[in-house]
């Protein structure tokens, strides 16, 4: 791992909010972002299906792998295979806001 992202990944772990750490306004600001950037292809809710085959519903992301982990990714900057999905890169804030708003669908 480079220099810089190990000091990326430290300064996101001190950023990125535990289960109990979330405030409400975290997970709210992290709702209204996914629902405006990923609810057009992905299930962003408790229990909606996503718009577009295939896109992973994001109240099963944890079951796959620590939603924590997708902080430097989000970070840095979400790519995929598939040319449909937008490149995202948030910062500090945003990702805190996002992870909170995942780590409350694991509930």
């Amino acid at each position: 791992m480079s220099k810089r992202l190990a000091c990326l990944s430290l300064l996101l772990a001190g950023l990125l909010p535990s289960g109990a750490s979330a405030t409400d306004g975290q997970v709210q600001r992290g709702k209204t972002f996914v629902g405006a950037n990923c609810a057009r292809c992905h299930a962003v809710g408790r229990a909606d299906a996503s718009p577009l085959a295939g896109a992973p519903a994001f109240r099963t992301l944890h079951t796959k792998y620590p939603v924590e982990d997708l902080g430097e990714a989000l970070a840095e900057g979400i790519t995929t295979g598939h040319p449909t999905m937008p490149e995202f890169r948030l910062d500090p804030d945003q990702v805190a806001d996002v992870i909170a708003y995942l780590k409350s669908l694991e509930r």
